[in-house]
């Protein structure tokens, strides 16, 4: 019966044994990283930076009234379209307004008998737009300083640009917008301005930019969040590459190729064109037939040199 338990005992110790070096030996493997093959793409890239703007109006007009007085009626509402000359609201100077409120008190015909003969006074769009802000009502008591309404000509963003960015942009270049209130529809835009003068923002120095949207959507509104995207350089039908998969020398940017029936892929040299935060073009070099080794990057843990544990006290030598 001893004899029997000490043979298991023994099949179990070679056991655990023989797991343990496969484990090992598995481990050894796994962390020497077997490389992978990718074949180049077929794309488009593109090259950009990006900052934040705000949508404001091209051109803010306010109306004010030509004189003292009291709002009788608004005829337009926020988000219409108005033509030049078209009449917006009517009011009363504050002597009209005082005479109707005395000739209410008399009876309707009085009240009808001052309408006709002291005329209101017309509010006009001066320019073709959209309006923007009409917050007055009817009845509210108003002075020269008071803006009934607001219009605007067009809706734009502007963008504040880094003044270590703003070497990169150019009249009519190409731009995407994204709305934080609607981060998935992408706007394209054109650079319209670049102003000359700086401001400084949280101690950085940013130079304004306005930019054109290519067609305004219904949801803009002034004072929108947004970010931009300044295109550099593209390049459509491209070869593409991951970055990983390139790496640098001192003659040069290099891929390594995988080749059939040997163990060790070779170094071969590529020309680069432009990049992102994830491909890079490939000019020249290879082939969308190639198969590119990519190895995965090893990452360790520093060791203190003395051994020694730096958070633990140390004895004075």
């Amino acid at each position: 019966m001893k004899n029997k338990n000490k043979f298991l005992l023994a099949v179990i110790f070679i056991s655990i044994i023989v797991v343990a070096v496969a484990f090992r030996s598995r481990m050894k493997s796994t962390s020497a990283g077997a490389a992978q093959e990718i074949s180049p793409v077929i794309g488009t890239i593109q090259q950009s930076f990006s900052t934040t703007g705000t949508v404001l109006p091209k051109n803010r007009l306010e109306i004010k009234p030509p004189v003292n007085g009291r709002i009788e009626s608004i005829l337009i509402k926020e988000g219409d379209k108005v033509k030049i000359g078209q009449t917006l609201a009517w009011m009363s100077s504050t002597e009209r307004a005082a005479l109707l409120d005395a000739a209410r008190g008399e009876g309707e015909e009085a009240l009808k008998y001052w309408q006709d003969v002291y005329k209101p006074i017309a509010l006009l769009a001066p320019i073709d737009g959209e309006v923007i802000v009409a917050t007055v009502q009817p009845g509210q008591t108003v002075t020269t300083s008071d803006a009934v309404i607001v219009l605007s000509d067009q809706l734009i963003v502007r963008a504040q640009v880094d003044e270590t960015d703003i070497g990169k942009v150019k009249i009519s270049q190409k731009t995407i917008i994204a709305l934080d209130a609607y981060p998935d529809t992408k706007i394209k835009a054109d650079v319209e301005h670049i102003y000359y003068e700086s401001e400084t923002l949280n101690n950085v120095t940013i130079y304004k930019v306005d930019l054109l949207p290519d067609e305004v959507p219904q949801f803009f509104r002034s004072g929108m969040n947004t970010t931009v995207d300044f295109i550099e350089a593209s390049s459509a039908n491209t070869l593409l590459l991951p970055l990983e998969a390139v790496h640098k020398a001192e003659n040069g940017d290099y891929v390594l190729i995988a080749v059939q029936g040997r163990g060790e892929p070779e170094k071969r040299a590529v020309k680069l064109g432009i990049s992102d935060d994830k491909n890079v073009e490939i000019i020249s070099g290879i082939s969308k037939d190639d198969k590119i080794a990519v190895k995965p990057e090893k990452f360790s843990i520093p060791r203190n040199s003395s051994g020694t544990n730096p958070f633990m006290p140390q004895r004075k030598r």
